[in-house]
């Protein structure tokens, strides 16, 4: 039986970029958890809307990225911090967004969508629900996924709510898939293929698409 959606230890949002107390909290701990969330899927015509951030405290924020915003200095520190992982479902996309929206480069990573096609062969079932209702126990409410995150100064609590537990549970996710991937001796060819995430999110912001196909 899943567990219920619990509310987080700590919740704050913020508009344009993280203020400085959280900025120290993030980089004091080894990872964070991280999510976006854009008008769409195409890089460069589909902008930027909201960076989403939780540690293993359960302490989650939320950054509203305003319109025609380029930069958040505080967020670059964290998500480039190299003393700090970052991990993401399907990172290739959010690597790509935080690229193209806020100019940052972020490393290291780790993506459990990578993590769960190698280590979860026994299923096609890849995507964040079914990762974490199998591996954490938790049934995440997807309803408030396509919706307008244009509306940055108004979004609702839903929509507010449904991105922070899209980022608080990818931690014991991870966890678990570290678990899998070592028993099954894939650990560091998922460590390689996280390192090649940044090349395939810079090809995707260049538009070059089937780039490996014959």
């Amino acid at each position: 039986m899943a567990d219920s959606l619990r509310e987080p230890a700590e919740f704050a949002v913020f508009d344009g970029d993280l203020d400085d107390h959280w900025t120290e909290r993030y980089l004091q701990v080894t990872t964070v958890a991280v999510d976006t969330e854009a008008m769409g899927l195409i890089h460069g015509r589909d902008r930027l809307c909201l960076v989403q951030i939780a540690d293993e405290h359960d302490r989650v924020c939320c950054v509203r990225i305003g319109l025609g915003q380029q930069s958040a200095p505080n967020l670059k520190r964290v998500l480039e911090a190299q003393n700090v992982e970052k991990i993401f479902h399907f990172a290739r996309f959010d690597v790509a967004a935080l690229a193209t929206g806020l100019a940052i480069n972020v490393a290291p990573l780790f993506c459990t969508k990578v993590g769960s096609r190698l280590a979860r062969t026994y299923t096609p079932r890849h995507g964040l629900k079914d990762l974490v209702m199998e591996l954490v126990g938790v049934e995440l409410d997807k309803g408030a996924q396509s919706s307008d995150w244009g509306r940055v100064d108004e979004l609702t609590d839903v929509q507010l709510a449904y991105a922070a537990n899209d980022v608080r549970y990818l931690i014991p996710a991870r966890r678990q898939l570290e678990v899998m991937l070592r028993r099954e001796g894939r650990w560091e060819l998922a460590l390689r293929c996280f390192q090649c995430v940044a090349v395939m999110s810079e090809l995707d912001r260049l538009r070059f698409h089937q780039t490996f196909e014959h």
